[in-house]
């Protein structure tokens, strides 16, 4: 890239060439493919993981203690923000990312050398619970210096097209994510998969990670940088300047409840949550779900990039705004839709038999490595299944539970003769692969959501640069995107998890999505203004 980057009005004046462009969207959007893919991909392998670091007799406390590993990382998103937002507005955005890329890409590559439980007891939980604090830390600083590079580079009238890309590559890492598991799982016998293969897209990080590097090295600092740092204008405390520049506090407020917190739980529930829908309850064959969520996800990519350049042409609040009611009305039936077909004998056989579990302390503790009581023992097992039921409490006062399937009265809790006694009302709990115009339907219901996160993610990495004055922007933008990603967000698959294993029903988690929607909604509908095109590379009015 040439040096004509330097130029006044921090960055006003600067029109990169065709080239340059390219290479800047191309190297910051790979990047961020490649950190998402580090990070995804343990979520990907959820269930290989929880039983190779958290083996538990309660599967259910297994694949939660994955979920609240998989929540500690977006945890610790908020402080990799400040520390990296306070680097990127000290330093420069390039050599910012280029740090956080190699921290996350070796603290992958980590996880993939940790010995399991069965070897090293604890210490295996405790370093995959550090590792995943590294990545925590490290994606906090990757997308803002991302989005804000390829924001300070692009021309006015073009922003929200171009930075749409990067949006579009957090999904591209999650569809790599995928398609690595798939290629591995396909290239290995399934005992060496289970055994050690698992580890092999944990490793590929670190060529990833070459990858990355090489091309980020090639990129100079963002012109709007330069020119800040040649005119003086560089922040002294970024951080502190953050909450107090004029405005900028309540900036921070919609950019986290409005816009951070709605966005990610929009796409985690249509991913992540769509994901375990159909691998858990519904009992879809776990290759044939990651093939069609892989398929829907890299589909539903364009979605991004048409929502970024439409708001270039209508406003960056529009999109979102529509997003956000079109999911508020939407989101239910969209799973519903897709619990019909995809495995519509389970869901026949819950309509047809429905379990009702009468009992006294009748209540399941996710979290509990055993049930202190009959009905407990009765619930988990349920859950474990993923059978819907209806609890009637029961004033007894012994420990004692009834289980009626259809009507008939089951006489134990014992799974050795809960489960046949449901197969022989219709359950069946052997993987499914449904059929073509099920997986039809699926692919269009995920699609549809799909067109909703792009609706609400597509416009934002140019909404949020351009909320916020170029000198404390790394941070000012940094600190709300990851504290709503992080916590509304992170804690989506541990919330929603935890609330259908309380409930016994598949679809209840999906209210915790449809609570942080509506408060999103109505912060963006009432407070968002929309950024004059003037306020780019100047004080912004409060």
């Amino acid at each position: 890239m040439t040096d004509q980057a330097a130029v006044a009005g921090h960055g006003a004046a600067y029109q990169p060439s065709a080239k340059d462009i390219r290479l800047v969207i191309a190297a910051s959007s790979a990047g961020t493919i490649f950190e998402w893919y580090d990070f995804f991909i343990y979520g990907t392998l959820a269930a290989i993981i929880g039983k190779a670091f958290f083996p538990s007799d309660n599967a259910t406390l297994e694949i939660l203690l994955v979920w609240a590993g998989f929540a500690v990382g977006f945890g610790f998103r908020p402080l990799g923000a400040v520390l990296f937002g306070f680097l990127g507005d000290r330093l420069g955005r390039k050599y910012t990312f280029l740090v956080t890329v190699t921290l996350m890409g070796i603290a992958t590559a980590g996880v993939g050398m940790i010995p399991p439980a069965a070897a090293i007891g604890i210490a295996a939980p405790i370093i995959v619970i550090g590792l995943r604090i590294l990545q925590g830390l490290a994606l906090g600083g990757e997308y803002g210096g991302a989005a804000i590079y390829v924001a300070e580079h692009s021309p006015p009238g073009k922003r929200g097209f171009y930075t749409s890309f990067i949006q579009a590559s957090v999904v591209g890492g999650f569809v790599l994510s995928l398609i690595v598991v798939l290629s591995c799982k396909a290239l290995m016998p399934g005992a060496i998969w289970e055994s050690w293969g698992w580890r092999v897209p944990f490793l590929l990080s670190l060529i990833l990670l070459a990858i990355s590097l090489w091309m980020r090295l090639k990129l100079s600092e963002s012109p709007v940088f330069r020119a800040m740092k040649e005119e003086g204008e560089i922040a002294r405390n970024p951080l502190k300047e953050s909450f107090t520049y004029p405005g900028n506090p309540r900036r921070i407020f919609i950019a986290l409840f409005g816009i951070s917190a709605g966005l990610t739980v929009i796409w985690y529930t249509a991913m992540f949550s769509g994901l375990s829908f159909l691998k858990g309850p519904m009992k879809v064959d776990d290759t044939a779900a990651e093939i069609i969520v892989g398929t829907a996800a890299a589909l539903g990519m364009g979605f991004f990039i048409v929502a970024g350049r439409l708001s270039d042409r209508i406003g960056r609040k529009k999109p979102i705004i529509w997003g956000y009611a079109a999911t508020l009305v939407l989101l239910f039936p969209l799973f519903w839709w897709m619990g019909s077909v995809a495995n519509p004998a389970l869901e026949a056989a819950a309509a047809r038999a429905p379990v009702v579990v009468t009992g006294s302390q009748c209540s399941f503790d996710p979290f509990a490595k055993a049930q202190a009581t009959a009905c407990g023992k009765t619930l988990g097992e349920l859950t474990k299944l993923g059978v819907p039921y209806k609890v009637v409490a029961s004033d007894s006062a012994f420990d004692s539970v009834t289980i009626r399937i259809g009507g008939r009265e089951v006489a134990s809790e014992d799974p050795a003769i809960l489960r046949p006694a449901l197969e022989a009302m219709g359950y069946g709990f052997e993987k499914q692969i449904p059929s073509a115009a099920g997986i039809a339907v699926i692919l269009l219901a995920l699609l549809g959501l799909s067109a909703l996160s792009g609706l609400t993610y597509g416009p934002v990495a140019a909404l949020l640069a351009e909320m916020f004055p170029p000198h404390v922007r790394y941070s000012s933008l940094s600190i709300p995107y990851h504290l709503g990603t992080g916590y509304f967000g992170g804690f989506l698959p541990l919330i929603a998890s935890f609330i259908v294993a309380k409930t016994g029903n598949a679809y209840a988690g999906l209210w915790y999505t449809w609570g942080v929607v509506l408060m999103a909604f109505l912060v963006s509908a009432l407070m968002l203004r929309e950024p004059a095109e003037g306020q780019w590379d100047r004080v912004p009015k409060a």
